[in-house]
């Protein structure tokens, strides 16, 4: 039964408190935001879809957010998939040899750099392996929903900052000797919070997507029991990097297709609808899985970065009954534009979304 309350950070208040200004979002947001206290989390996202149809992702940890430990826990994820490659690895850093910014993006993890203004990025990923350079320059503004901020109880919170919904992309990448140079179309986001999201969520989809000449950013979070289970859809669509529509009052969302997965031992829906309809713009937009490219299950141990959790948090998850796990996956996102009844337009391309699943195995 439902005894806290979870909600979106929207008042003038919440404005204040945050210091931000409604649809202005400054260079500075993009910035360090936790101070490593116990329970902290931050990374720093991107991915890339790219011609030749390779995906690449790569992650910058101030601290992952499964680690549960005082100060920071630097770490990056690189992952590189199609042309025959199945890559994901990763890299740590002692703190002494990382630093990062309040001004702005501005991150350096032993030898991986990841910086911009909210404009024009750079990062770079080495290891013994591979070298990455990336290039990534927005085609969107920066995207904030609302205060980007949800609030669980009074004083718990994760907050989402779409940095640049989409970007053109240049990558130099060398893999065990063998170098190329690809373009594509790139994405960046910010996420931070103060407490595991496992203790918030039960679970979440999130997925983008560049579709032709659309642009979509979509999301569906249910809280934990205790917050009733209470939904927050998120939507945002651009054509040709302007924006037409993010009103979460015009979206009426679908999940089809019940799936499990051996890994994780988790449901999940191979095919996401978001159809939305201001009454100036009716789209329908449709997420149809075909793979599986990453997971993790945190209470095992094992995993990306992203699950890198200590022996006391695998004990501790264990014990409360909890089985934080994701899933990542890539198939087809196809959008329909709809002039009254009637179907417009129809583009379909391929597409990168998630599933974290925080709580138990069961329907919500």
């Amino acid at each position: 039964m439902a005894n806290k309350i979870a909600r979106l950070g929207v008042s003038k208040q919440d404005y204040l408190k945050l210091g931000l200004k409604k649809n202005v979002i400054a260079k500075w947001e993009d910035g360090l935001r936790t101070s490593g206290k116990l329970g902290e989390y931050e990374w720093w996202y991107f991915d890339a879809k790219l011609e030749g149809g390779y995906s690449l992702v790569i992650i910058f940890y101030s601290q992952p957010v499964t680690a549960a430990t005082l100060g920071y826990a630097p770490c990056v994820s690189f992952s590189l998939t199609g042309g025959g490659y199945d890559i994901m690895e990763e890299v740590s850093a002692k703190i002494k040899d990382c630093s990062f910014s309040r001004e702005g993006c501005d991150v350096k993890i032993g030898k991986n750099t990841f910086s911009g203004d909210l404009r024009n990025y750079k990062i770079h990923f080495e290891n013994e392996r591979i070298r990455c350079e990336v290039s990534l320059c927005g085609l969107a503004e920066s995207y904030r929903h609302h205060t980007g901020e949800f609030f669980f109880g009074k004083k718990k919170y994760f907050a989402w900052l779409p940095s640049v919904p989409e970007g053109r992309v240049k990558a130099e990448i060398t893999v065990d000797g063998k170098k190329m140079e690809l373009t594509g179309s790139g994405y960046h986001d910010h996420n931070w919070g103060n407490v595991g999201m496992f203790w918030l969520m039960h679970h979440w989809y999130w997925g983008r997507a560049k579709i032709g000449e659309y642009q979509v950013i979509s999301s569906y979070i249910t809280a934990r029991e205790e917050y009733g289970y209470e939904h927050f859809p998120i939507f945002v669509i651009y054509k040709n990097g302007e924006k037409l529509g993010c009103d979460i009052k015009a979206i009426k969302y679908e999940q089809k297709e019940p799936a499990f997965d051996e890994t994780t031992q988790k449901h999940y829906h191979k095919k996401l609808i978001y159809d939305y309809n201001d009454g100036k713009h009716h789209f329908r937009i449709t997420y149809a899985a075909e793979d599986i490219i990453e997971t993790f299950v945190a209470d095992q141990g094992h995993g990306s970065a992203r699950a890198k959790a200590s022996k006391a948090l695998i004990w501790f998850v264990k014990k409360m009954k909890l089985s934080p796990s994701y899933i990542r996956m890539v198939g087809t996102v196809t959008l329909e534009r709809f002039e009254g009844e009637n179907i417009a337009e129809t583009v379909s391309e391929n597409g990168i979304w998630e599933q974290m699943y925080f709580g138990l195995d069961k329907d919500v």
